[in-house]
């Protein structure tokens, strides 16, 4: 199974959650894409079976910019495609996460699970979630 884990961060919250992430990929047997939005390669992550993307909410509860151009780009490349989302907040209730959830949906994304948050820097525990996410995601 080839699976993307693409992510944006601009604290290092998000990221850590890529790594764990994209530990528990590896650990599962998965073939990983990993890397940053403003950096992946579109047409190596929409040929995944299973797409994993991450932001940290901005300003209103919106996508890092970076994510958000990288998205878009491939938004209408999702109908069918497995797809999990996840990242970190310092403020809000999630907004940012619905509504990328939303959006995902309308492009005819099928969920790989409800989307995962951390507020902040992930802990310990926050850790081990982010990896049985993933696992999850991924089966």
């Amino acid at each position: 199974m080839k699976v993307a884990v693409i992510y944006a961060s601009t604290t290092g919250n998000t990221e850590a959650m890529a790594n764990a992430i994209n530990e528990a990929c590896k650990a599962s047997g998965a073939e990983v894409v990993f890397g940053t939005a403003d950096s992946a390669d579109k047409a190596a992550v929409t040929a995944c079976d299973v797409i994993l993307l991450g932001s940290p909410a901005m300003g209103d509860e919106v996508l890092e910019d970076s994510m958000e151009e990288f998205y878009s780009g491939i938004e209408g490349s999702l109908n069918g495609k497995k797809v999990g989302i996840f990242g970190s907040y310092d403020w809000g209730d999630g907004q940012w996460l619905r509504d990328w959830n939303d959006r995902l949906s309308n492009a005819g994304a099928v969920s790989a699970g409800e989307a995962l948050m951390v507020h902040l820097t992930p802990e310990e525990a926050d850790v081990e979630q982010c990896k049985a996410w993933a696992t999850a995601a991924i089966k």
